[in-house]
């Protein structure tokens, strides 16, 4: 069900916020300063109350979240606008050459009875995984996704879980 328009709060760069980065930890105000920084991943944020915006100019180009009043939303790139041409550009550097080694192996199969008779369609399969792997590193890498705060997170619920 979705929540009502009317319990929506706006953007206080005094209050405390879950952080968007690692998800785990609070954002809170920095004393002095006009920024926020997280509790838990040490990520530092400037603040535009006006659109109630925060940003992350720790990389390059800055992430960009807008909140939205109940939750951080529209994660961006500062001046990047990433379309369906990238999206069509990843997905053929994955299939076409996972496809042409898969051709290739179709229709030039090695004999039966070959000690590397298997290799073409292990190839193929490898081809496809470490493409795919690539494309989901670039994607990890632009969006800063915090694989390393997830770990520490699920350890230390699964310690506090243990203590039980």
């Amino acid at each position: 069900m979705p929540r009502s328009k009317i319990f929506t709060t706006n953007f206080d760069p005094h209050e405390v916020y879950p952080c968007p980065v690692c998800r785990v930890g609070k954002i809170s105000h920095i004393p002095l300063m006009e920024a926020m920084g997280c509790d838990f991943c040490h990520e530092i944020f400037t603040i535009n109350a006006e659109q109630q915006q925060i940003k992350m100019p720790s990389r390059q180009p800055p992430l960009i979240w807008r909140w939205n009043g109940f939750s951080w939303s529209e994660v961006q790139l500062e001046g990047v606008e990433l379309g369906w041409g990238y999206g069509l550009a990843a997905i053929s550097f994955v299939v076409l050459p996972t496809s042409l080694i898969g051709m290739v192996a179709y229709y030039f199969p090695p004999h039966p009875h070959d000690i590397i008779s298997w290799l073409p369609y292990t190839w193929t399969i490898l081809t496809f995984l470490l493409h795919l792997s690539i494309i989901i590193w670039l994607f990890i890498e632009i969006y800063q996704i915090p694989i390393s705060a997830y770990v520490q997170a699920l350890n230390r619920w699964r310690n506090r879980q243990m203590e039980r």
